[in-house]
Formats: C-alpha cells, sequence, structure tokens
C-alpha cells in the first residue's frame, strides 16, 4: 500500500513538472534563423564607412550572431552604442546575442553592422550582398538595399561618430 502511495506521488510529480521539462528543452533546440527588413543608408561624398541594419528573427533556441562580411567594405565589425558621460560612442562587440524565440533588431543608434573601407559609394537605390555568420545557425546571407540619408529609420549618419576599437 505505501509503495503504491508512493508511486502515485512520484507520477503526479513528474505529470505536474513535465511542461516545464518540454519548454526548457525547446529553448536548447537548434536556432530557425530569419532575417527581415536588411538595409544600409547611402554613402555621402567621398565617405568610406557605413552601416548595415535589419531584424534578425529567431524562432528556435538560443544563438549568437559572431561576425558579418560583404563584397562592399574591406571590413566588417559588429557594433553596439554605449553612452560615455554625456557622449555616445560606438563600441566593437564580439557577438550579438540572438534570444530563444526572439527578435533582435540592429538600428540606427543601436546594435548595427560596421563597414570599413567601402569598395564603391553606397548609392540609393542600390544593394549588395551581407552573410551573417551565427553560432549555431551558420551562415545567412541576405540582400542589403541603399536608402537615401535618412530613408527608411530615424538615426544618425556614422561618419562624424567616435569608431573607438577599430
Amino acid at each position: 500500500m505505501r509503495e503504491r502511495t508512493m508511486i502515485r506521488r512520484i507520477l503526479f510529480a513528474l505529470t505536474l513538472s513535465m511542461p516545464l521539462a518540454i519548454a526548457a528543452c525547446s529553448d536548447m533546440g537548434p536556432s530557425e534563423i530569419s532575417v527581415e527588413e536588411p538595409f544600409a543608408r547611402e554613402t555621402i561624398g567621398a565617405g568610406t564607412t557605413g552601416a548595415a541594419y535589419l531584424v534578425i528573427r529567431n524562432t528556435g533556441g538560443a544563438d549568437r550572431l559572431i561576425a558579418a562580411a560583404t563584397t562592399a567594405a574591406a571590413s566588417t565589425e559588429l557594433h553596439t552604442h554605449e553612452k560615455d558621460g554625456e557622449i555616445m560612442r560606438m563600441r566593437k562587440v564580439d557577438a550579438i546575442d540572438v534570444p530563444a524565440n526572439d527578435v533582435v533588431t540592429l538600428q540606427p543608434g543601436g546594435k548595427h553592422i560596421m563597414m570599413f573601407d567601402i569598395t564603391a559609394p553606397l548609392k540609393d537605390g542600390g544593394s549588395f550582398p551581407l552573410t551573417l555568420t551565427f553560432e549555431d545557425a551558420g551562415d545567412v546571407t541576405v540582400d542589403v538595399t541603399v536608402v537615401a540619408t535618412g530613408g527608411n529609420a530615424s538615426g544618425m549618419d556614422h561618419g562624424g561618430m567616435d569608431h573607438s576599437g577599430h
């Protein structure tokens, strides 16, 4: 009798904990990455730096954006903005976390992909390929649309920013 009661209690406890175990396992599965709305602002004059912005949608397990590359620039870096006293400064970061079942937006004034030594001026209406490398999902290549300065989203011109760390 006592043995049956103990088995029932164990089964009851397992039944109650099952939804938590399923939820925990779903966060550990592979990431399911899609990239939306990639854009960059046109360069002005002889500008040799630029930035790419986009939305990363992850419908799976946690991942991290660890690199970006494009034929439109000699080098790229993942950046964020940090407040240093009263001044906003861009800083290079090693990775951008992409939590499970979440959306991460790279946007002017926030996280973005910085491009250095742009190979040709970025013109409104043009486009270029950008390959994003994720720790788990691997490479995802998107076509980045170039928009007029001030187009698509409000933000700032990166030409005069402090690019410490480059």
